[in-house]
């Protein structure tokens, strides 16, 4: 998300999943919600969104209780509702049906005083593209050390 200030990361989303498409949408939450995600306190970690009756529900997203929120705290691991255009639903209905794609967060970010998520159509990754990716990265290190060397002598 290039503006507004991030709440929350899935970092191991772009470790496990090729991305191939993303979006922003809204979502649907309480008031205590709000104030835990302002805290920092929530894991996209197992979250992934699904579509259910023409609508996009994120599941498997947890947001801690707000500690002052007393008896009108919220569960922690309830499904959410997320707000997309009609003519994007549709369109992720077919890439997740046919081309078998999953839905996955990959943050939650503050654009003024609303909580927008971005989610990501992506492919699962297999083991041997994990470790390309891996030696791929391991190879640009050291690449750019030996120039940093190269360039200080």
């Amino acid at each position: 998300m290039p503006d507004g200030k991030v709440l929350a990361t899935n970092r191991k989303a772009r470790h496990d999943y090729h991305i191939e498409e993303t979006f922003e949408a809204g979502i649907v939450l309480q008031g205590t919600e709000v104030k835990s995600l302002r805290d920092g306190r929530a894991s996209l970690k197992e979250a992934y969104a699904e579509v259910q009756g023409g609508e996009v529900f994120l599941v498997g997203c947890h947001i801690s209780p707000y500690e002052a929120g007393n008896r009108f705290n919220h569960d922690p691991l309830r499904k959410r509702k997320l707000l997309l255009r009609r003519q994007e639903i549709r369109g992720l209905i077919g890439k997740v049906q046919q081309k078998g794609l999953t839905l996955i967060p990959l943050a939650f970010a503050l654009r003024g005083r609303r909580v927008k998520v971005e989610l990501a159509l992506a492919r699962g990754k297999k083991l041997y593209d994990k470790r390309e990716d891996i030696k791929r990265r391991t190879m640009e290190r050291e690449i750019a050390q030996a120039i940093k060397v190269v360039g200080q002598v």
